[in-house]
């Protein structure tokens, strides 16, 4: 009888435990981050983050893009970026612009438009991010 007293217990701790683990994975929230060296392909990008969105759909978690290499020059250009910027922000995707590609091609901080954030190395951030569990592309 005492045997199977714990048993029973040993059972119930192990269903227990299994539905915590369950709920805690269904839970979980997707996190992106997307490494791109050209401002062309933030289109497919943000098109990408409005169809994980629309699937993931509570679970859909933070989606980042990191802009480096020479194409930061172009991240002043008010009027490339303006839909852009206004398409991140209606689906609550963050951009970034790497600090170290801004300073190595002399591009002027002050002229970077509101809605672009300045990371201070951007392949240091993506693969900080990594660490975190966020799924990554490098394009």
């Amino acid at each position: 009888m005492k045997h199977i007293l714990v048993s029973l217990f040993v059972i119930g701790l192990m269903s227990l435990t299994g539905c915590k683990a369950q709920s805690a994975l269904q839970s979980s929230e997707n996190n992106y981050v997307i490494l791109t060296k050209k401002i062309p392909q933030l289109k497919p990008i943000l098109l990408t983050a409005e169809e994980l969105k629309k699937e993931d759909g509570k679970d859909f978690g933070d989606f980042q893009v990191i802009i480096c290499g020479k194409t930061v020059e172009e991240l002043t250009d008010a009027e490339l970026m303006q839909d852009y910027i206004q398409k991140a922000d209606s689906l609550g995707v963050k951009l970034n612009a790497c600090g170290f590609s801004l300073k190595k091609f002399k591009v002027d901080t002050t002229k970077i438009p509101e809605g672009i954030h300045i990371v201070k190395n951007g392949i240091l951030y993506d693969l900080q991010l990594q660490k975190k569990k966020y799924m990554s592309l490098g394009l």
